[in-house]
């Protein structure tokens, strides 16, 4: 079977119950009906527990009244495994001052997982000997092996002068060293950059490198907006000039070149924050979609390997909202919510614009987001961060946000409070109809506590088949959140490799199962909001039929089939070594 037979037919078992009623496999409830409340808060926040004590400094406390604006829009934090020992290990970006005072804390953190150590989930903070050193202010960051060392490296994006984090492998203590190679690998970007995609857009295997930039940002010429009321506050978009991001060629000998230009990608741009790279037309190359603030969104779809991409966006209904209007979008993730074979979008907004869900299929986006669940839900906050992930393991996507605002809430304001932007973060149920419900109460009243909630990323920090998160805040101290969801359910996890023995980040794997229909997720690490994630790939089975086997369509374009791997633990597929579907 092929992938686009297997498509074919998952959208024919799926597409007609959209809407209507439906037994969830493994879920135990009819859709449209909540399922029996957990015994357990679905999550349980546990940073300090775990040996995090990471906290942002925004520098707002040396820069008192000037609401700089770069100031709340960070940080991010990336999910991977440093040292090569197989634990998922956390990394979290710091700001600092933008006025170039000394911030006391200031500089990004390396926490290394003794989970293979221990035998039991635990950080401890190895930045001292990695390497790692602060830029002038750190915003975000991408994950990615761009040399092709089996070694995962790092994109810092800050404002200023970016950094590219070559990782040196383990030391004698066993702790990941990283050197500073922006300089010599030409992949510096000095103007305000927010989120960062590794992606191999020419199939060369060799990742090249996408930087969202957002705004022309300068300390010395910022002045400060106003509330109705007319005291000072933090601007918006509109208040700035937006400047164009950059793509990165990869050399293939450790350099990269500007290829901005010639790709295409100069051609439109607006102030960027978000970007996912995914296969949206289904042709085998993967194409990138940018979110941007309060302007078009960019959909640049890949001209399959000539070099160049076109931005679709407008004819294919994902530039705009259903309304035909723009929106101030954060987050992005695209993920195949509907089980229909196709990844679909899904982007964090504004307060009073609500979560866009495009439905993709046939070469179109659809905004079903009204009739989702999800905008209704989400009119009162800006969201940032963002995922699609399974959280309780029953084969069906849900949609996790956290929130914050950017510009002060009245009332927090009037108690007084440092930072007046604290929103609660929220959790949307697939229910497997096409719609979702908010359960943002059964994650635990410490996830829903408000908070300043900037970048988030997802993984499996304990192994145990449920991602977790981990959530950065403005000002505030990082978040862990275990995930205590499963309940037991079968699952299975892959890592894929590709032939040139790194994480083969784009590809696309697909569960065919003995009965219903198959099962689509994608090996990424972008996406979310200025964060990197877990490149591993986890299904959910819920207590559905068994797999029968996979198929893996890698990067390079070449498809594979291997047999069912064991389920309740993590294999590594290895590009080459399957057969021919």
């Amino acid at each position: 079977m092929t992938l686009r037979s297997m498509r074919q037919a998952a959208a024919s078992r799926r597409r007609p119950l959209l809407g209507a009623a439906l037994v969830l496999a493994g879920a135990g409830a009819t859709a449209g009906q909540a399922p029996p409340a957990p015994a357990e808060p679905w999550f349980e926040e546990r940073a300090a527990a775990l040996g995090i004590v990471f906290a942002h400094q925004s520098g707002r406390a040396a820069s008192p009244g000037r609401y700089f604006m770069p100031e709340i829009m960070g940080p991010g934090v990336a999910v991977l495994d440093a040292d090569g020992d197989g634990d998922l290990d956390l990394f979290f970006v710091q700001g600092g001052s933008l006025e170039g005072e000394a911030v006391a804390g200031s500089g990004h953190r390396l926490y290394r997982n003794r989970l293979r150590e221990t035998g039991a989930l635990a950080f401890v903070d190895v930045t001292a000997t990695s390497g790692l050193q602060p830029c002038a202010y750190g915003m975000g960051v991408a994950a990615g092996d761009y040399d092709n060392d089996g070694r995962t490296d790092l994109y810092v994006t800050c404002v200023g002068s970016n950094q590219l984090w070559h990782n040196e492998g383990p030391g004698p203590d066993g702790n990941a060293r990283f050197r500073d190679a922006t300089a010599a690998a030409g992949a510096d970007d000095p103007r305000w950059s927010v989120s960062a995609t590794f992606f191999d857009y020419d199939r060369d295997g060799w990742l090249d490198l996408y930087v969202g930039n957002y705004l022309r940002f300068t300390a010395a010429g910022y002045q400060p907006c106003r509330t109705r009321a007319g005291e000072p506050d933090w601007c918006g978009p509109v208040a700035s000039d937006a400047v164009p991001g950059r793509l990165l060629h990869n050399r293939r000998n450790g350099t990269f070149e500007d290829a901005t230009e010639k790709s295409g990608l100069a051609a439109r741009f607006g102030p960027g924050l978000g970007s996912r790279a995914f296969d949206f037309d289904g042709d085998g190359w993967l194409d990138l979609y940018v979110a941007n603030d309060k302007t078009e969104n960019q959909l640049w779809l890949n001209n399959s390997g000539n070099g160049t991409f076109r931005d679709e966006a407008p004819l294919t209904g994902c530039a705009l909202s259903g309304e035909g209007q723009t929106q101030a979008s954060m987050g992005v993730d695209a993920g195949d919510y509907d089980g229909d074979g196709d990844l679909d979008l899904a982007i964090t907004n504004l307060n009073g614009e609500g979560i866009a869900l495009y439905r993709i299929g046939g070469g179109l986006c659809e905004d079903v987001s009204a009739g989702s669940g999800l905008r209704g839900a989400s009119l009162g906050t800006t969201g940032f961060g963002a995922a699609w992930l399974d959280v309780d393991g029953d084969g069906w996507l849900d949609w996790l946000a956290v929130n914050g605002a950017i510009k002060s809430i009245d009332e927090q304001r009037r108690r007084g409070e440092a930072l007046p932007l604290r929103q609660p973060r929220q959790l949307f149920r697939n229910l497997g109809n096409g719609r979702f419900e908010d359960a943002s109460a059964r994650a635990g009243a410490t996830f829903v506590t408000p908070e300043v909630s900037r970048g988030a990323a997802f993984g499996d920090l304990d192994d145990d088949g449920d991602p977790d998160v981990v959530v950065a805040t403005v000002d505030g101290p990082a978040r862990v959140f275990a995930n205590r969801a499963g309940g037991g359910r079968a699952w299975m996890g892959v890592r894929l490799v590709t032939a040139r023995g790194r994480d083969a980040l784009g590809a696309l794997v697909t569960i065919e199962r003995v009965t219903g229909a198959p099962l689509v997720r994608q090996a990424r690490a972008d996406g979310s909001y200025a964060s990197a994630n877990d490149p591993r790939v986890l299904f959910g089975l819920g207590d559905g039929s068994a797999p029968r086997r996979l198929v893996v369509r890698w990067p390079s374009g070449r498809q594979e089939a291997f047999p069912p791997p064991a389920s309740r633990r993590y294999t590594t597929l290895v590009e080459g070594s399957g057969t021919a579907p």
